[in-house]
């Protein structure tokens, strides 16, 4: 007598962070959106608005426009769920390019940091290497390696091993905030802040923001949003500094220097790094808060470059987002793209209608139900006044 199965495991690459199955159904919640109304454009520099005030962001009392054309495509699109779930893909490049770093670094132990071989070396190989871990662990956060959760924050932690410094865990919870909170002001930790905005909207400040983008992304969040250390970050340290540690031991110090010189590049002035830039800065005078780019720069960067297709299905994974494109040609292809990331940077530097204060802000839902308790307390002192004077 065969005994009954019993409840099926849940898969959790199926809820990729920022929505569920259950999106599209009926809700009381009222959907609105930033509709781009513009014809697309191929250069992501020629300007079809007035330029924005450079002395603030961008505010916006809109709902952040994913969500809404996510339950568009799945009304039109129902057969765009066959595209969700993990890619067994990912766990075997991640291993292959873990295994090139840790060659190259190895090879470089007798090779002085300050050689152009190192240096070439870090920059060409380094740089793209560990550009590719940064977006694999990205990829890893949205649980899309595994169906379950725990294999996925393994291979996240075994991933991070070349980059030189704990990151995959403390990226996990910002990164699904910037999802369900884009542009949210001090809880989506991918806008810049009011002091950036201060210092840094010149050319040599945005120069400065460029090289060093991979410093403002690991600093910024723990002195905007502060997350609470659980056993899965120790677990990262832990790993994370045991394999410096043996690293340094074994092979000596240079090395480690190649894996977070590896590190550095990847986030500064390098052809992957554009899409940092890239994918939520407000281009062409619009209020469009998302871009997407399909170079071929893709093949070394996760196809991040499908960032509207990403924000729209965050459970899809990197492999299907070409094919929910082809999906729905009819929303993809009506927005503007990017035709390359190395000039995302050049027109970011030296142009003045693009800077920090380029991006689209919302107040949290705490900061705007105390603005809307503020503006309503002014009013009735207002009313009080008027009536007086009467």
């Amino acid at each position: 007598m065969s005994v009954p199965p019993g409840p099926q495991p849940i898969d959790f690459s199926l809820f990729g962070g920022a929505e569920s199955l259950d999106e599209g159904k009926k809700s009381t919640r009222s959907p609105r959106r930033t509709a781009v109304s513009h014809p697309k454009q191929n250069n992501a520099a020629a300007h079809i608005a007035p330029p924005q005030d450079p002395a603030d962001f961008l505010w916006l009392m809109t709902e952040e426009p994913h969500r809404t054309r996510r339950m568009e495509i799945l009304k039109s699109h129902p057969e765009v769920t066959k595209l969700m779930g993990h890619e067994p893909l990912t766990k075997y490049v991640v291993l292959g390019v873990v295994a090139l770093q840790l060659f190259c670094a190895i090879s470089l132990r007798h090779t002085r940091p300050s050689s152009p071989i190192f240096l070439l070396c870090a920059y060409a190989i380094g740089g793209t290497a560990n550009h590719n871990l940064f977006l694999a662990i990205h990829e890893i956060t949205h649980n899309l390696a595994f169906k379950r959760i725990v294999p996925n924050k393994l291979l996240a932690i075994f991933a991070n091993l070349p980059i030189g410094i704990p990151y995959s865990v403390m990226f996990k919870g910002y990164h699904l905030e910037h999802h369900k909170f884009l542009g949210q002001d001090n809880i989506d930790t991918d806008l810049p802040t009011r002091l950036e905005l201060i210092f840094l909207n010149n050319v040599l400040g945005k120069v400065f923001f460029a090289t060093f983008q991979i410093l403002f992304y690991a600093l910024r969040p723990g002195l905007v949003r502060a997350q609470r250390l659980g056993r899965w970050h120790l677990l990262n340290f832990a790993a994370q500094f045991s394999f410096d540690y043996l690293l340094v031991s074994v092979f000596g110090w240079r090395p480690l220097v190649y894996l977070i010189a590896s590190s550095f590049f990847a986030g500064s002035l390098h052809p992957c790094a554009g899409h940092f830039i890239a994918e939520h800065y407000l281009w062409d005078g619009l209020a469009q808060e998302t871009y997407s780019y399909y170079g071929p720069l893709n093949v070394l960067a996760y196809n991040v470059g499908y960032h509207n297709e990403h924000h729209d299905f965050p459970s899809i994974p990197w492999t299907r987002l070409p094919k929910l494109r082809a999906l729905a040609p009819e929303v993809y292809d009506a927005l503007p793209a990017h035709p390359s990331w190395p000039m995302v940077i050049v027109n970011f530097i030296r142009d003045k209608e693009v800077g920090i204060f380029a991006r689209a802000k919302r107040l949290s839902k705490v900061a705007g139900a105390a603005a809307a308790a503020a503006a309503a307390t002014d009013k009735h002192e207002d009313d009080s006044d008027s009536d007086k004077s009467e």
